[in-house]
């Protein structure tokens, strides 16, 4: 576990703490805000340079220039950390400095020079570190899944579920790694890749081993990929499927899809390679043997698809000073809460008045639990937490403009953070957002095009009919309705609004919602009737 000396103030609500990777490709910062009432914490700035540190001399020493590119970008990163009020810097240095003769001297030389301790960790523990990350990013079920890491140096298997990490392992093999030893001189082709593919096996089997004796027979097991490769080819592989561009975490690909991609890589000369508009140059240099690990772990394993995960060993170094800090007890809180947090955390960002959205919720799921025999999406089991999602964000669009805010609202939710959420269901809460007021979907709107299936397009235009119902009903700040009840004749759709206090006039409320009676014709052929 790595050692850090105790924050000054636990007391502050909100605290920022960094955390630096050194990698063999890069260094990176990142800057979190750790709310301790949530129990959880947001990304606020993040930030890397290509430092290059796995390129070594004839002794396997780290070189002089690269050395320097890290103690400039260490300087940088402790400058922005002391200026925007960052009160902790935790750290970690891997595989390049690991297996450097002169891996401790440059520690030293950054304590002395820089006045940053970086810690040194194992190759089990970036895997545990690794695992809090993807926790701290993700909603996991109760399968188990196995997350690979594909890092310049080294890449990390992790056998785990939501609860426990059962397997950590670590196999010396990184797409920098293998550039170097191998494809510095010689061009990547057919031939070369074959003898790749077979070393990387050789590489991985005992990695692959432990994650094979240790799964239960009893669980389903899915994939999750983190690092700069595995979203960089998720970019790749949406581009060659003639898909828009969007936010990686989340994303799944198949095996199928990575190969086409990796058939088109390997047939290209690396300076077509380096024209690809999503990759950066050093990204470009690297992408075939981190591409050859990917997809050759996926073959040991078995696996036919994967999901990506945007979060990793940084944030898993937040996670763990959260974990000795007391503010969170285990792992399991961290995943325990990630969809509620995520959804607070982006309501309070773009100012969501709380009150009128928790009102509004709480009568979405009033009608929710009473119109089962009229929506039929009712009986999803993710239905009602898409809604609850949507009922604390449908109003985010105000931040921007009031008019068409419901427009502003699907393009905010579509692009923002929400950890625990696919890209699926990321899309169906934003257009359930949209269409909860004004016309409904038409085939042009890029929101209903999001859609991927019939069934999803049908709990979108559920969901959104059912708040377009209760938002129609919030008309004050205060809560005047105590309860709604709800009746269906024939074709007669019966809404009866009960008031807190018996004298109160609901003529507001009972005007909004018949707002809404066209749209209930069109969509379930039903007339509405407000008593």
């Amino acid at each position: 576990m790595i050692q850090k000396k105790e924050l000054s103030n636990l007391q502050e609500k909100d605290v920022f703490v960094a955390s630096i990777d050194i990698g063999t490709n890069s260094t990176h910062l990142l800057v979190a805000e750790i709310n301790s009432d949530l129990k959880s914490f947001s990304i606020k700035f993040t930030d890397k340079t290509t430092t290059r540190l796995g390129e070594r001399d004839e002794d396997g020493k780290l070189k002089e220039e690269s050395i320097q590119r890290v103690l400039e970008t260490l300087e940088r990163f402790k400058e922005y950390c002391k200026s925007n009020g960052v009160k902790e810097i935790v750290t970690a240095a891997t595989s390049a400095v690991r297996e450097a003769p002169n891996g401790r001297e440059f520690l030293d030389r950054v304590q002395r020079e820089i006045g940053i301790q970086i810690e040194l960790i194992s190759g089990s523990e970036e895997a545990r570190l690794i695992y809090l990350g993807v926790l701290s990013g993700m909603a996991l079920g109760d399968e188990s899944y196995v997350i690979i890491d594909i890092g310049g140096g080294s890449t990390e298997l992790i056998l785990a579920d939501n609860k426990d990490a059962l397997a950590l392992t670590s196999s010396r093999v990184g797409a920098v790694r293998l550039k170097n030893d191998f494809l510095n001189e010689k061009p990547i082709n057919i031939e070369r890749s074959k003898f790749l593919r077979t070393f990387i096996q050789g590489s991985l089997e005992p990695s692959v081993g432990k994650i094979k004796r240790r799964l239960q027979k009893e669980k389903g097991v899915s994939m999750i990929a983190t690092s700069g490769t595995a979203i960089s080819l998720g970019n790749l592989i949406l581009s060659d499927l003639g898909q828009p561009k969007q936010k990686m975490h989340g994303y799944k690909f198949t095996k199928d899809s990575l190969e086409i991609v990796l058939g088109k890589l390997i047939k290209m000369p690396s300076y077509e390679i380096k024209k690809i508009p999503s990759l950066s140059e050093r990204r470009a240099e690297i992408i075939i043997p981190g591409a050859l690990i990917l997809n050759t772990s996926m073959d040991m394993l078995g696996f036919k698809e994967l999901t990506i995960s945007e979060r990793a060993l940084r944030e898993g170094l937040v996670v763990d000073w959260m974990l000795r800090q007391g503010i969170i007890n285990n792992e399991f809180n961290v995943q325990s809460n990630i969809r509620k947090t995520t959804i607070i955390h982006q309501a309070k960002k773009l100012g969501v008045d709380k009150e009128r959205s928790e009102k509004v919720t709480n009568i979405a799921f009033q009608i929710y639990d009473q119109t089962k025999n009229i929506f039929n999406s009712n009986t999803d089991p993710k239905a009602k937490d898409l809604l609850w999602a949507a009922c604390h964000l449908y109003n985010c669009g105000k931040y921007v403009n009031i008019a068409s805010h419901h427009k502003h609202s699907w393009y905010l939710i579509k692009n923002c953070e929400l950890l625990g959420y696919s890209q699926t269901e990321t899309n169906m809460i934003a257009s359930i957002v949209r269409y909860h007021r004004k016309t409904l979907p038409k085939k042009r709107h890029e929101s209903w095009q999001s859609l991927v299936s019939k069934e999803d397009k049908i709990l979108v235009l559920d969901m959104s009919l059912i708040l377009r119902l209760a938002a129609s009903l919030d008309q004050r700040p205060q809560n005047v309705i105590s309860s709604i009840k709800i009746k269906l004749e024939k074709n007669m759709l019966s809404f009866q609004l009960i008031p807190f206090n018996s004298n109160q006039d609901l003529l507001l409320e009972k005007w909004s919602l018949d707002s809404c009676r066209n749209v209930v014709r069109e969509l379930k052929n039903l007339e509405l009737n407000i008593l």
